[in-house]
């Protein structure tokens, strides 16, 4: 046996065999750690495996079945929507090459540098986000035909103001404005089409409306070139501005008597064979519905991927121009004509790639979105080829591969997110994806263009950004294809869920619950901490949720309340979906949590803590005010006699009890509390039970998180014990007690001994 040589002990140290007993002792609970960190991560991935939902192809929605054809989708749901929306879009295209086109004219006039129209230009594609949330917001709220007309009018009157600005500063302001209305294209038009036309025709639908824009595209250049021509002078290029701003103001008024279509409907009829009534949808929280769908594993990657497309994307036509007019000379006119003949083969092009999409989807969603990656993937060896030209007609030339490309996968962006979005949030996941793409692609593409500018030109700073982004989005992309089915499997499993609520709210309306919750899944990062948990609380119930200490009792308490979002699952409040409304807007409909710990101003007396708590009934008239103090007043008759003294000054035991009486004056629906008898002596316990015996008997709603047993199950009508993330048993409480298999696990984990 080898030993390794020991350094001389310093004097005053331990032994040099202490040493080494104790980096052994080390070593062995790092082994030991690490085993338990790995034992724990095959168990979190096993249960993960069981809590995947995965249905047969012919169930997912859209798949199987008989293929329609583009006449029949539109006779569904009427032409006039998609024939509106598709002419708002195409004259948004239409308008989108002029700053391109009039980049160097635009340059000249104001006398900013190459970068700083570079800037400007990509950057009118990130002011799209700043339109993007709230369109999103609205389109998941609101009637989509009056927000899409609205858009177009404020649309038209910023276009048409971009011929008036006096300097740089106005224009990027003018521009800025474009943007935000233009935002209303992805997630108004796309949730409005995808709502009002079958899932069979959405590939063709998107193609056809990128026929359209790309139509329009095509003759973007030639059209601003051409007026600004006619126009002539230095100031010619005004004039592209003002005509180009009329069309969108006289379409969008057809835009407000768009019919308004049932929400999910085409998802419902393909795989409930029928449409669910809905009421009139909860508030969306946008930091809720985001949380959601990125925990959707293909709107993720999707979303990422055409994020580091974007940066050479929204740079591409800027640079493209700027190398022409320097490198080859060209004028506005010529430049035009040329960024025409570019758009040509889009055209021929996309009539079959929609098709193509929709056979694909329906036979197989994964080789349908692989179908998306493997059209960008040669587009990274096309750029460098292009820009190595030497003359501008065969720039323009192999610029069409690229182009046509690009063009085909970007039509089936929309498809895509629709499919594996849930309905109620297609407005904010289209949202979603435009704050990546134009927001992160966009902007950082335009500061790296303008970096890359001020040392080399148009064709490095293409080249550099172009080549790794493409590359990198196409290989995303494909990858992605791995996680759709079971993305489509989870809307499956949502649908089937709704219905089989709907139906029972439907035969038994008195049985609604006052809380629900079903099925949730929660995740801390990439760690998932809740697995298919479900349960309902009746009104006037109590109920105790039991379990070892990282069971998920805190954690479920946070998805009811809205401070975490689930990954999967539904919270139901008196029938309605919560899932994604906000925490304070929950509170308002009457869910309230108390947590653990010290919940009061300690620096405050006891009654400026209760009035500080009613804060939120100042809308309120004073007289319900004063009833509800009264009320808490009369529960706690403790506190009662201490409203002058400092909440500071208090035992732990009456702080608790301020902090329960705080929550009580919001008058709540479902009252959860988290580890009520918490590091509390056994006689300030006693006094909280009388308490909460006192609200049962009012009929409050509670869900009590509680680590005692015994304090559970003396207030508790029934239980549900929680282990690793998962329910092993929900019934009556008194069941619980006989349960010694259960009670051992709550009191010394899961053997008991």
């Amino acid at each position: 046996m080898r030993f390794a040589a020991r350094r001389p002990r310093a004097s005053g140290g331990p032994p040099a065999g202490g040493l080494d007993a104790a980096e052994e002792r080390t070593s062995e609970v790092a082994g030991l750690a690490a085993g338990l960190v790995d034992a724990e991560a095959e168990r979190a991935r096993e249960a993960k495996a069981d809590s995947d939902v995965l249905f047969a192809d012919d169930l997912l929605p859209g798949v199987g079945g008989e293929q329609l054809t583009l006449r029949q989708g539109l006779a569904a749901g009427g032409s006039a929507t998609f024939v509106t929306l598709m002419m708002l879009g195409a004259f948004d295209e239409l308008e989108s090459a002029a700053l391109g086109v009039l980049a160097p004219d635009i340059r000249d006039s104001f006398g900013m540098s190459d970068g700083a129209i570079v800037f400007l230009s990509a950057a009118s594609g990130a002011f799209l986000v700043l339109g993007a949330l709230p369109m999103g917001w609205m389109a998941d709220r609101f009637r989509r035909g009056k927000v899409a007309a609205f858009a177009g009018l404020a649309f038209s009157v910023f276009v048409f103001s971009c011929g008036l600005v006096a300097n740089a500063f106005l224009m990027f302001l003018a521009r800025l404005g474009v943007g935000v209305a233009k935002s209303s294209t992805l997630p108004v038009h796309g949730s409005l089409t995808a709502d009002t036309y079958p899932i069979g025709v959405r590939g063709r639908l998107a193609a056809t409306s990128g026929i359209a824009g790309r139509l329009a595209g095509v003759l973007s250049p030639l059209a601003v070139g051409g007026i600004a021509a006619l126009a002539g002078g230095d100031e010619g290029w005004r004039w592209a501005f003002f005509v180009l701003g009329v069309p969108s103001a006289v379409i969008a008024f057809f835009a407000f008597r768009l019919p308004e279509p049932p929400r999910g409907q085409h998802e419902m009829k393909s795989v409930l064979g029928e449409v669910l009534a809905s009421d009139k949808p909860m508030p969306i929280s946008v930091e809720a519905a985001f949380a959601r769908l990125m925990r959707i594993r293909t709107t993720r990657t999707v979303v990422m991927a055409f994020a580091a497309m974007g940066f050479g994307l929204f740079t591409g036509p800027v640079l493209t121009n700027l190398w022409m007019e320097d490198h080859f000379g060209l004028g506005t006119f010529e430049r035009g004509v040329y960024g025409t003949i570019g758009g040509i083969g889009v055209l021929a092009v996309l009539p079959f790639v929609g098709p193509r999409y929709d056979r694909l989807y329906r036979t197989d969603p994964a080789r349908a979105l692989r179908l998306v990656g493997w059209l960008i993937l040669p587009v990274a060896v096309l750029l460098p080829i292009q820009w190595a030209m030497p003359n501008a007609t065969a720039f323009v030339v192999v610029q069409m591969f690229p182009l046509i490309l690009l063009s085909s996968a970007f039509a089936m962006v929309g498809p895509v997110m629709q499919s594996v979005t849930p309905y109620r949030l297609r407005g904010l996941g289209a949202a979603l994806a435009a704050i990546y793409i134009f927001f992160i692609g966009a902007t950082g593409g335009s500061l790296l263009s303008a970096l890359f500018l001020d040392s080399y030109d148009a064709r490095v700073a293409a080249l550099l950004i172009g080549v790794p982004s493409t590359l990198v989005g196409a290989l995303m992309l494909i990858r992605s294809a791995a996680f759709i089915r079971n993305d489509l499997s989870l809307v499956v499993a949502e649908l089937r869920e709704e219905l089989e609520e709907h139906g029972r709210q439907a035969q038994d309306p008195d049985s609604i619950p006052v809380l629900q919750v079903n099925n949730i899944d929660f995740e801390y990062g990439n760690v998932q901490v809740l697995f298919g948990v479900g349960f309902e609380v009746a009104r006037g119930e109590c109920l105790a949720l039991l379990g070892t200490n990282g069971a998920g009792k805190s954690t479920i308490l946070k998805a009811i309340c809205g401070l975490g979002t689930p990954s999967r699952g539904v919270v139901r409040l008196n029938g309605r979906t919560i899932t994604y409304v906000s925490p304070e807007q929950r509170g308002r409909f009457g869910i309230r949590l108390l947590p653990g710990g010290k919940g009061v101003f300690p620096g405050m007396t006891v009654r400026d803590n209760l009035e500080m708590a009613a804060f939120q009934l100042r809308d309120k008239d004073a007289r319900f005010r004063a009833d509800r103090l009264a009320y808490v007043l009369d529960v706690f008759p403790d506190l009662a006699a201490r409203q002058n003294q400092r909440a500071g000054s208090m035992s732990g035991g009456q702080q608790q009890q301020l902090a329960l009486a705080m929550v009580l004056m919001h008058d709540p629906e479902v009252l959860l509390i988290d580890e009520l008898s918490l590091g509390l002596a056994p006689v300030v316990v006693q006094d909280l039970l009388a308490i909460v015996e006192r609200l049962k008997a009012d009929g409050l709603t509670m869900v009590i998180v509680e680590q005692s047993l015994n304090v559970a199950l003396s207030i508790a009508d029934r239980a549900v014990f929680l282990e690793k993330g998962q329910v092993r048993f929900t019934g009556d409480a008194r069941e619980l007690a006989e349960r010694d298999d259960l009670a051992r696990a709550v009191f010394l984990g899961k053997d008991g001994g």
